[in-house]
């Protein structure tokens, strides 16, 4: 499948991610459409022939796409890539398991690393990985977006590399509320610390393979949103600390912030499995009201003690 000639590449959804992902492809060489909901063109138009289909587009978004795309004819060569970071509210499905479903006999690979787009935007140089369970699939999608700035790494464990980008929004929450409490470097480590434990626990559970956690698209992709202003789930939790309501803050937040739409699903998830997730459930009360961000740290510190592998 790979080679160099020029391929037609659809990018469905015309945000900030699903724009960095089309000029990568662009200054590749590559023929690419930018569908919004919004734009002049009509999605049977940009999907026709198209060799790789990625959306960009937001969790709440995607079976309403999927089921628009399934209604058009789509070549059976045809490539799904999917760069969106959440969980169904209905069916707990990653994205990834949803256009699966639909295209049963077409490969699916997931996109997902450290990777502000205001950063890439920039050009400063970033890292991120491609999953499937084709690797050859993997492999066409590396060579359509690698370049000297954006260095395209393969996995075999979609299920893994999806969730660690997905369940570290939720963990960028509670770092943001730290950050916002002015908490310092110790509580920060041992919070980010913590919470990939939990990310491989609730992965484990989903089937992923624990080392894909300690990879780009988990620890990195963890780092990267734990640590950034630009990150719209730390500003969830940044602007908590600091006494604004949910609500007041996600009316003003530019894009959406996957992370509390994750936690809910989570907790949901959790509960049925008997799955301890402490930093998740303290989330979950801090974004639903119950608590304040002071109450959440408190509750977390005052734990039963414990060995650190268990």
């Amino acid at each position: 499948m790979p080679n160099d000639q020029p391929q037609t590449v659809t990018i469905l959804g015309a945000g900030a991610w699903g724009t960095v992902l089309a000029n990568l492809a662009f200054s590749n060489g590559h023929r690419v459409r930018l569908w919004s909901r919004d734009g002049s063109s009509t999605l049977e138009e940009v999907l026709q022939d198209a060799q790789i289909i990625l959306s960009a587009i937001s969790m709440k978004g995607v079976g309403d796409v999927v089921a628009q795309v399934k209604s058009f004819a789509v070549s059976p060569q045809t490539i799904f890539v999917t760069a969106t970071k959440g969980l169904d509210p209905k069916t707990t499905l990653t994205p990834s398991q949803i256009w699966q479903t639909a295209f049963p006999h077409h490969p699916v690979v997931v996109l997902s690393g450290p990777n502000l787009s205001q950063e890439i935007q920039q050009e400063l140089p970033a890292a991120t990985v491609v999953a499937s369970s084709v690797s050859t699939a993997a492999e066409y999608v590396q060579l359509v977006f690698s370049s000297s700035r954006f260095r395209v790494y393969t996995n075999a464990d979609p299920v893994g590399v999806e969730l660690g980008g997905t369940l570290k929004n939720v963990i960028a929450i509670a770092s943001g509320v730290c950050d916002g409490l002015h908490l310092g470097t110790n509580a920060k480590a041992g919070l980010v610390t913590r919470g990939l434990t939990e990310m491989v626990r609730i992965g484990n559970f989903w089937g992923a393979k624990t080392e894909t956690f300690y990879g780009l698209s988990g620890l990195g992709d963890l780092l990267a949103t734990c640590n950034s202003p630009l990150s719209r789930n730390y500003q969830v939790g940044y602007q908590l600390a600091h006494g604004k309501t949910l609500t007041e803050i996600l009316a003003s937040l530019p894009g959406t912030a996957e992370g509390v739409n994750t936690c809910r699903v989570l907790v949901q998830k959790a509960q049925q499995q008997n799955i301890p997730i402490p930093i998740t459930a303290q989330v979950y009360r801090l974004l639903a009201g119950e608590i304040t961000p002071q109450q959440a740290l408190d509750e977390l510190m005052l734990r039963d003690i414990k060995p650190e592998y268990n």
